[in-house]
């Protein structure tokens, strides 16, 4: 929005009223922004209707110039401006302002991670993306742009397959079956290089004209508030959202905020005034000076594996790994059970499930704690081989000690270790443990209206909002209890802009059935006949 508007605020003027504000500019605040400015989504419509209905767009105005139909002052909002190749869709959807702490543009604290941890490739397959448009999307990018060499292929996905013969065989036994993903899916279980998604996402930037001055804003929000604003509307209530900065106004406001609160290392062994601990995802991270040193790394999952492997290219004499349970190799996240691209028998057990307790329990159990992908065990294993990192699994860091005079720092663990050298650099790579009473932000909002939470993830409505009367919708991890295990990852970005956007574009759909009756109802689900309408005698 332009900048006059906003600073009405400020001037003690009527202030600008958003339609939506999204918090967060990440991958999930992406995939809702394109997801409210695209009107032929792919959750909704096939392959054929999207040709059709875009091919419409992109000659409708010539076709009117020429016969002398159409002018420009009536041409459809959907058509104008569609000059220098941005698409039509752009120029619909609802007044939208973008607030992320930690830089004015899309993406800007995913890319500084990736930049800092030195991250060439993506973990997730090419069907994870936040564009709303086209599932495979990324892929076909990848190809017109002659970029397919950029990806490398995720083993251990596809090609373990069991025959038809054999998996009756193991049914009678009631053997252990491995998750089936079908040869002809093999093109998507490739991960993209980080420099061909940034690209793709720059293009869905650029096509739904999410590149606005002013429309992504660097503010921290500090406060989130929804009660009757009577200067602005006496009848219906409106969210105030407060940052460092300013104030703003919303209808509607989604949280799109990741894991919700910064990196912190693990009680007791945050230590303030030891210079030589750090978070592996905190701002001030850096590799740059273990040259030389000893370097112990603290955790079990791709950050830890990803801190070691940099600190031993930065020419680190030696590096441990410690970890509390087993070496876990999985090519993602979470299962492979749960990774199909179409037919997932795991989710649709986990969306049957009588309760959100329930839901929990399975999420942590997909999700099993850290894990590190085949590619990065082999770099490990490479390591060990040369005598530059040694892991240790089944271990738990107790307590460390610095010494001021010598600049290191020694460690207990648990079981003992006694050959641990001191350490110049102890990195935490143990993840951010997320619970929705713990996000500042949401202080207020969970003290007037709160909300059941399992696991740390607030009892959401299908349509991933806060209730049914708060307007607050959350996407990404927190939105675990409706999405399933993948939420925080990038398909789980896109499934939860498509339910927010189809909620934002049909707010009155739940009182439908209220409206129009029963009878009409049971019959445009298609059961029963219009004939159950009428009075019985």
């Amino acid at each position: 929005m332009p900048a006059a508007e906003v600073d009405q605020a400020n001037k003690g003027e009527i202030p600008f009223v958003h339609d939506v504000l999204i918090v967060g500019a990440g991958p999930c605040g992406l995939a809702v922004a394109a997801r409210l400015r695209e009107i032929t989504p792919s959750a909704l419509f096939t392959d054929d209707e999207h040709h059709r209905y875009h091919w419409i767009a992109r000659n409708a105005p010539i076709k009117a110039r020429k016969n002398g139909r159409l002018k420009a002052g009536n041409m459809s909002p959907s058509l104008k401006g569609n000059e220098g190749g941005r698409d039509a869709c752009s120029m619909k959807g609802p007044c939208m302002l973008v607030l992320d702490g930690s830089g004015d543009n899309w993406l800007s604290k995913w890319r500084s991670l990736f930049k800092k941890l030195e991250i060439s490739h993506l973990r997730s397959p090419m069907f994870f993306h936040p564009d709303p448009r086209d599932r495979d999307g990324l892929l076909a990018y990848a190809y017109a742009e002659d970029r397919s060499c950029e990806c490398y292929e995720i083993t251990g996905c596809v090609g373990k397959e069991v025959s038809k013969h054999k998996q009756k065989k193991r049914r009678y036994r009631n053997a252990h079956m491995p998750p089936s993903i079908e040869e002809r899916d093999r093109k998507d279980y490739f991960a993209p290089s980080r420099a061909l998604f940034d690209d793709y996402c720059n293009g869905i930037v650029d096509r739904y004209g999410l590149d606005e001055t002013g429309l992504v804003r660097q503010e921290k929000v500090v406060d989130v508030d929804f009660d009757l604003m009577l200067n602005l509307d006496p009848n219906d209530k409106i969210f105030k959202v407060r940052t460092d900065q300013s104030i703003y106004y919303a209808r509607a406001v989604v949280m799109a905020v990741g894991a919700g609160r910064p990196p912190s290392i693990p009680e007791p062994l945050a230590d303030p005034d030891c210079p030589c601990i750090c978070h592996a995802l905190a701002p001030n991270f850096s590799t740059s000076k273990v040259a030389g040193c000893n370097v112990l790394v603290v955790g079990g999952g791709l950050t830890s594996a990803q801190t070691a492997d940099q600190a031993v290219r930065r020419g680190a004499c030696h590096v441990h790994l410690i970890m509390r349970g087993p070496l876990k190799i999985k090519p993602f996240d979470v299962d492979l059970n749960w990774m199909g691209k179409f037919h997932n028998n795991e989710k649709a057990s986990f969306w049957s499930a009588d309760t959100d307790c329930e839901r929990a329990s399975v999420i942590q159990s997909a999700r099993g704690g850290g894990s590190i992908p085949p590619r990065y065990v082999t770099l490990l294993k490479q390591h060990v081989r040369t005598g530059r990192l040694t892991i240790h699994t089944y271990t738990t860091l107790e307590s460390h000690h610095y010494d001021p005079s010598l600049g290191t720092a020694s460690v207990k663990t648990e079981p003992p270790l006694s050959d641990l050298p001191r350490f110049e650099m102890i990195y935490f790579a143990t993840g951010v443990p997320s619970k929705v009473d713990e996000i500042e932000c949401l202080r207020t909002i969970n003290v007037k209206y709160p909300v059941e939470a399992f696991g740390g993830l607030p009892a959401l409505t299908n349509d991933l909002k806060w209730r049914e009367d708060v307007p607050l919708y959350v996407t990404g991890k927190f939105a675990g209890l409706r999405l399933g295990p993948g939420a925080g990852n990038l398909e789980g970005a896109r499934l939860g802009a498509e339910r927010i956007a189809w909620a934002l574009e049909n707010p009155d759909e739940d009182n439908l059935s209220e409206d129009i009756g029963a009878g009409a109802s049971r019959y445009a689900m298609g059961i029963g006949s219009m004939f159950e309408q009428l009075p019985m005698a």
